[in-house]
């Protein structure tokens, strides 16, 4: 990924970048292989652990926060500067980024606000974890030092601020603003360096399930998310990321309904098949690069940059707060500098 984290504090915006990055042919980049050599575990290229969340955007003071923004596959690791051939676990090291991304002003609404992002992402005595916006994910399964398969599963908490503020249509805004939803969860996967185009690229599977603990609307989301990221050389980076979001019934009444009094006081018709039952309201892809200013993509300064289209689908695309107030078709892109050490 990755939304206004690639959303937090700030709003997110490099979620969006790290969640999906673009592609390049197998050949082209294996022939671009890193010129060094790196323990497996230093040479993680995406994936949530390594810069998550990932998750990943993310992303804006709404977009990523909401869990739409994938914010995978950014970032390589830092460079491993110690000599330390008896330390356990996948060394410490420390990232973070900021940029603007411009986004819909709610989800499903074809009018645009640019916001500024900030993220950050770290790993302590093997323990990873990430900020997507107004999200934070830690990692519970520690890395260690050399491995190539990596498996991931920790909490995640966050803020939802859909169709709080910054609403750019009368008749949207006119069924007047939801309240900030506070939501809690699990994300987990798994992520394999060494697949395609060398031993430095990275495949990575994902879920993340949140839930409402704050009685906004009451309901769930979940998503999984394919990633892959690869490097063309040492000091360029791209990525390709999709994903499918699902909702609870409860998400659809709150978010895409609208009832009689709505009805009245914005024109739109009665809509009431959202929150009928779950569904996938949502899907999306998304690529996105990376450029080492310094010359070296594994510390220094890194030029980031990524765009990601959605589609919402089902009842959510049937609902007349995006069929008739706003489009099905959800762009989001954005670009930002990243300082990792």
């Amino acid at each position: 990924m990755v939304a206004p984290a690639l959303r937090l504090l700030c709003l997110p915006f490099l979620a969006l970048l790290a969640a999906a990055i673009g592609t390049t042919s197998p050949a082209a980049a294996d022939e671009a292989a890193l010129p060094y050599e790196l323990p497996p575990a230093d040479r993680s290229l995406s994936g949530g652990r390594e810069l998550g969340p990932a998750d990943q955007p993310a992303p804006a003071h709404y977009a990523q926060d909401r869990g739409d923004i994938d914010d995978s596959i950014l970032l390589p690791a830092a460079r491993d500067r110690d000599e330390d051939g008896d330390r356990r676990w996948a060394r410490d090291h420390f990232a973070v980024a900021a940029g603007v991304i411009s986004v819909p002003s709610y989800n499903g609404s074809d009018e645009r606000a640019v916001l500024p992002a900030f993220y950050l992402r770290g790993r302590v005595s093997g323990f990873a974890f990430s900020t997507r916006g107004t999200n934070l994910q830690v990692d519970l399964i520690r890395q260690k030092r050399g491995q190539r398969t990596d498996f991931k599963f920790g909490p995640i908490i966050g803020l939802r601020s859909d169709r709080t503020g910054r609403i750019k249509d009368a008749q949207v805004e006119a069924l007047g603003e939801r309240k900030l939803a506070v939501e809690a969860g699990l994300a987990m996967g798994v992520t394999r360096q060494g697949i395609f185009t060398s031993r430095y690229d990275q495949l990575g599977v994902r879920v993340v399930g949140l839930a409402d603990v704050s009685g906004r609307h009451g309901s769930w989301f979940a998503s999984p998310t394919i990633d892959y990221g690869t490097p063309l050389s040492k000091r360029a980076y791209v990525g390709v990321s999709a994903s499918l979001n699902i909702y609870g019934k409860g998400f659809g009444r709150y978010y895409y309904d609208v009832d009689p009094l709505g009805s009245a006081a914005s024109g739109l018709p009665v809509y009431d098949r959202a929150g009928r039952k779950a569904t996938a309201g949502k899907y999306t892809i998304g690529l996105a690069g990376a450029w080492a200013l310094s010359g070296d993509l594994r510390k220094g300064f890194v030029l980031l940059g990524g765009a990601q289209y959605g589609r919402m689908t089902g009842r959510f695309a049937a609902s007349p707060i995006v069929r008739d107030a706003g489009s099905a078709d959800q762009w989001v892109g954005g670009v930002g500098i990243a300082y990792q050490f």
